[in-house]
């Protein structure tokens, strides 16, 4: 495993973090695993260097927390030896304060997931994304205290405007509050809008950069149709994809990384992650896994290495997309 820098911070991690949003209860996503199936692509990870996991309060309602902290204890991973992520915004219930980024929601949910885990203290606690509601110096001022109280090591963003997360490191520039120290954007081969502001912003500020979706939730494994779906469970239950891909465009791309795939023995999803991986500002691509050939074939796009010509016969086909993932 290959080990990076999370953007100019001291932290340590590995190039690839393990997405838990797959894992927790079936009564949330139809295709979410269970605990007793999530157990062996946790072992996977650990065993193949993996260090980075990443989970939310809101997937599985705060079952996939539960099932990262139990998985850890359950292989005797000892805590400072990984690095560990949740987010906290989204709705967790109907009760009109569970969800946002207030004073009240954030130190109320940094407890909860801190008890979800069976942890002290997360390494990096993000917010999953941009609260227009709760003004941006009372975001800032919490997070801050969980930092100093010790119950985050970080604090990290994840999909908004790039002008949305530049008032925000202002604002604890300002005020000399913890900064933001990454951004996980949705970034990958069909959309690519984050190059026009957001990356190179992040470039700039030396903001690591954490993908969610690089291989744009199954999109390029072949098993897509266009007009929406695929054979899988997923892409069966999964109607939040068919709003992100699916343009014809987004065909062509899929049908030129299958290609370069084919020619190179490997999968046009490996051929995804790879391109991914050569973009030298990306810190770590969260990778998701529901059968696990999914997390070898990630594993094994590490040692994949495209060519110039290759990677421009992947990009050329990209259109500009509207915004996608975030509001």
């Amino acid at each position: 495993m290959i080990f990076v820098n999370l953007g100019k911070t001291g932290l340590k991690i590995s190039r690839l973090c393990l997405g838990m949003m797959t894992y927790g209860s079936k009564t949330w996503r139809e295709w979410v695993l269970e605990e007793s199936e999530a157990l062996p692509f946790v072992r996977r990870a650990l065993d193949a260097g993996i260090n980075f996991f990443d989970t939310a309060d809101v997937y599985s309602l705060g079952e996939s927390e539960r099932v990262l902290g139990n998985a850890l204890r359950h292989f005797g991973v000892a805590r400072e030896t990984v690095v560990i992520a949740t987010k906290v915004c989204s709705p967790i219930s109907s009760e009109v304060n569970d969800r946002g980024l207030s004073r009240k929601h954030i130190l109320t949910s940094i407890d909860k997931s801190l008890k979800n885990l069976q942890m002290d203290y997360v390494d990096l606690y993000q917010i999953h994304r941009w609260d227009y509601s709760t003004p941006i110096e009372e975001t800032m001022e919490t997070l801050n205290d969980v930092v100093r109280t010790g119950k985050a090591r970080y604090i990290g963003a994840s999909s908004m405007f790039a002008w949305q997360f530049a008032k925000a490191q202002y604002t604890a520039d300002l005020h000399g509050w913890s900064r933001f120290v990454s951004m996980q954007n949705h970034y990958n081969l069909v959309y690519r809008e984050e190059e026009r502001e957001m990356i190179p912003f992040c470039q700039d500020q030396g903001i690591g950069l954490i993908p969610w979706s690089p291989m744009a939730r199954g999109f390029f494994a072949g098993d897509r149709v266009r007009g929406g779906g695929g054979a899988t469970t997923r892409s069966k239950s999964d109607p939040f994809a068919n709003q992100l891909y699916f343009r014809e465009e987004d065909f062509e791309v899929a049908d030129r990384a299958r290609e370069i795939a084919a020619q190179r023995g490997v999968t046009g999803s490996q051929v995804a992650l790879a391109w991914m991986l050569q973009k030298q500002h990306i810190s770590a691509p969260i990778i998701g896994a529901s059968k696990m050939e999914h997390l070898d074939q990630a594993i094994a796009a590490l040692d994949i290495k495209l060519s110039e010509a290759e990677a421009r016969h992947l990009e050329e086909m990209y259109r500009p997309h509207p915004i996608l993932g975030h509001s």
